[in-house]
């Protein structure tokens, strides 16, 4: 039997007929990644190759790197293997990695999610034989309410406080969780105060034509009282420090696929859980392996093993890959 197109090695996933590996989590010569989050997106590899939308906020939070774009759909020849980009519908920029030689295809999906959220790339499916796929949220307790649902409640929380001269203090991470959030706000209510992290992400969002509504950057100097009845968006870490603090007669939420689960929501301590999340629900993960058409699964991240069963009682080729990836607990507040 030929060795398979992939393989799966202590410093990430790899083509050796290709000599490249995609997301690595230690420094290798030559990385392909699927979008800009800190446990996808690491420093200290030779190369990069990423999508032009995603490339912005990876060199922002890399630095001097060597990179070069790619657009969703277009094909490079690696090493005399096939290799594209597609989009994966997680952030803006995010995308799946198919790698094809001599009719054999495997897609590598990354962190994605199947409902359109009216900001980044849509998840296309792709055809394929082999299928590494993310599962942060592969319980059938976790499904997803409409986006519409979600955002009137949040904008009805807002509204509350607004109306009640207070502040509405949002938790959610800097790279694509805090933007679809804005996506969603009503800013009819009031204004939209933004941290220094959040606001990073947003300007290179905005360069590149991303739609986004006004914020207004809390820095040192901002006269927080005057704006009375805003919604504050920040990053996890911030919530409950000082930095937090100047924001008096406040209620504290936080956006988190996470917040499906009640023991989170309690160990959070926030006045208000919102179940927003930009990785596919159960229905989602199982809709995308079947739109591909792959027979063999290779669950990653998230309840791998439980997954993994169900795959294979369903019919499939089932195989756990561990990986270092974070899931929905991804630090990216580095930006």
């Amino acid at each position: 039997m030929a060795d398979p197109l992939l393989t799966f090695t202590d410093r990430g996933i790899y083509c050796p007929r290709g000599d490249f590996f995609i997301d690595p989590w230690r420094p290798v010569p030559r990385a392909l990644i699927t979008h800009g989050h800190s446990d996808h997106a690491r420093p200290g590899h030779g190369s990069y190759l990423a999508t032009h939308q995603s490339l912005p906020v990876i060199r922002h939070r890399l630095g001097d790197i060597s990179s070069e774009g790619i657009a969703y759909g277009e094909t490079r020849d690696i090493g005399g293997v096939s290799v594209s980009f597609h989009p994966a519908g997680h952030i803006p920029g995010s995308a799946q990695v198919r790698v094809e030689h001599k009719g054999e295809v495997w897609v590598v999906s990354g962190d994605y999610k199947t409902t359109p959220d009216g900001l980044c790339e849509a998840f296309e499916p792709v055809r394929c034989q082999h299928f590494i796929t993310e599962c942060t949220f592969g319980l059938p307790v976790f499904k997803w309410r409409p986006q519409e649902e979600v955002a009137e409640e949040i904008n009805g929380w807002w509204a509350t406080q607004a109306a009640a001269g207070g502040f509405a203090l949002l938790g959610a991470y800097s790279l694509g969780k805090a933007q679809r959030l804005l996506h969603m706000l009503d800013a009819s209510i009031g204004p939209i105060l933004t941290h220094g992290a959040v606001e990073a992400t947003n300007a290179i969002l905005r360069g590149q034509g991303y739609d986004l509504p006004d914020t207004i950057h809390v820095t040192p100097d901002l006269d927080v009282k005057a704006h009375a009845g805003a919604l504050v968006l920040a990053p996890p870490s911030a919530l409950g420090s000082q930095w937090a603090r100047r924001f008096r007669n406040a209620s504290t939420g936080f956006a988190s696929g996470w917040m499906r689960l009640r023991g989170v929501r309690r160990r959070r301590g926030m006045d208000r859980g919102f179940v927003v999340s930009d990785h596919a629900d159960w229905d989602g993960l199982l809709s995308a392996i079947r739109e591909t058409g792959a027979e063999n699964i290779y669950p990653t991240h998230g309840y791998t093993e439980i997954f993994a069963r169900y795959l294979t009682e369903s019919g499939y080729t089932a195989r756990v890959v561990p990986t270092e990836f974070g899931g929905e607990d991804a630090g990216d507040e580095a930006a």
